[in-house]
């Protein structure tokens, strides 16, 4: 049995073969870590000595936190730390995580709302499936009447609105395990401090959500230890992704980002493959375009001079009128199909639809039965689009 967790299996879920990377292969990212992710680890870790220093009585000042933070950010930032969006630097950042603690100070001040039980809780509990799920808590808590409190420190700059925390998987399993240690727990609220808004989301489940949820996880965990492939998935995340220089998607990119001279990066034969390809696809779509625009012309001339063959210098071009159908579209093309079913019509003039079967069969979506019939091999698709990096230059 495997230990998993909420980062785990979000990772699977964002690009399986970054998962593959991290969790099989055992890989280390190029880069140590974000420019996000580091300000969030600092503005943590301000907060957790901020807690600790209350737990001992001790006072705790505005400024003092800030200091610490700023010692802790020019302790650990090193300048092979990823950031992403452009025109923002360090420097930025480190004033963000700043303004983050104060409000945060001023909110929640004298830090009395809650029994602290534990800060930066690290456990692990035990799946029904055998499995263990690794319970990280930022900060736990009770009060007097029974209601434990599982906080989370968000540094997103986009708020979680209520459907999103009423959904949210990570806290509601670490309820689990609050509910199996505190026997006493009449509620667990989840709570995530929103610091970019100074504002909190709080959801609660029931338990009868919290065990269809660990269902839920059961079942996506079986899908993981089942997988025998991990294709990339592209998306905006890739761009916070330390394993670009190991991935399909982007090692190409990341060794033509290596060359500094202009011809080098001309002659790199990939680059001239692409844009041999893209060359001759704008002309198959150009000739295309033209070829409808020489068929209209060529019917409005045979129209005009009432021909239905036109001669050219060595090939002709026969110009035939003929009658075609229109099926009936919305709520009557339904009733035609059924018409046709009822006629003993529609066998007979039904076609496979392909790329429906493919997707059913690749998705295990029809009964074995079918899918013993047919056999799957690879293929290969080339799409072309514009380059995201050249866009934002």
């Amino acid at each position: 049995m495997a230990t998993y967790s909420h980062s785990r299996v979000t990772t699977f879920e964002n690009c399986p073969y970054q998962y593959k990377l991290r969790y099989i292969d055992k890989k280390k990212p190029e880069t140590p870590t974000t420019i996000e992710a580091f300000m969030g680890d600092m503005v943590h870790q301000a907060l957790e000595d901020l807690y600790k220093r209350k737990k001992f009585r001790q006072r705790v000042a505005k400024e003092s936190l800030v200091k610490f933070y700023r010692d802790l950010w020019k302790k650990n930032y090193s300048y092979d730390i990823l950031i992403v969006k452009k025109g923002l630097d360090a420097e930025n950042y480190r004033k963000m995580g700043e303004k983050f603690l104060t409000d945060y100070y001023d909110r929640m001040k004298p830090f009395e709302d809650m029994t602290i039980l534990g800060l930066e809780t690290q456990d692990r509990m035990t799946l029904k499936d055998g499995n263990q799920w690794h319970v990280r808590i930022d900060k736990l808590g009770c009060d007097s009447k029974g209601n434990y409190y599982v906080c989370d420190y968000k540094t997103n700059s986009r708020m979680k609105d209520q459907n999103e925390a009423d959904e949210d998987r990570q806290l509601a399993m670490y309820s689990i395990w609050v509910k199996d240690k505190f026997k006493d727990a009449k509620s667990v609220k989840l709570i995530w401090h929103m610091l970019a808004f100074n504002k909190d989301a709080v959801s609660e489940r029931t338990d009868k959500q919290v065990e269809k949820l660990q269902d839920e996880v059961i079942e996506r965990i079986r899908e993981i230890e089942s997988a025998t492939e991990f294709p990339t998935n592209v998306t905006a995340l890739c761009d916070y992704c330390g394993f670009r220089g190991e991935c399909p998607s982007f090692k190409h990119q990341a060794e033509l980002e290596k060359i500094e001279v202009v011809e080098q990066f001309k002659e790199d034969e990939g680059v001239k493959l692409v844009d041999k390809y893209s060359e001759i696809k704008t002309k198959l779509s150009e000739l295309k375009t033209a070829e409808e625009e020489f068929k209209d012309n060529l019917i409005r001339y045979a129209k005009q001079f009432e021909i239905d063959v036109a001669y050219g210098s060595n090939k002709k071009a026969s110009v035939r009128e003929f009658d075609r159908i229109v099926m009936p579209e919305g709520e009557d093309k339904a009733k035609f199909l059924q018409l046709l079913k009822d006629k003993g019509v529609y066998e007979e003039c039904s076609m496979l639809c392909y790329p429906k079967l493919n997707s059913k069969v690749l998705k295990d979506e029809i009964e074995q039965e079918i899918k013993d019939k047919v056999n799957i091999e690879k293929d290969y698709r080339i799409s072309l689009s514009r380059r995201k990096d050249l866009e934002e230059e």
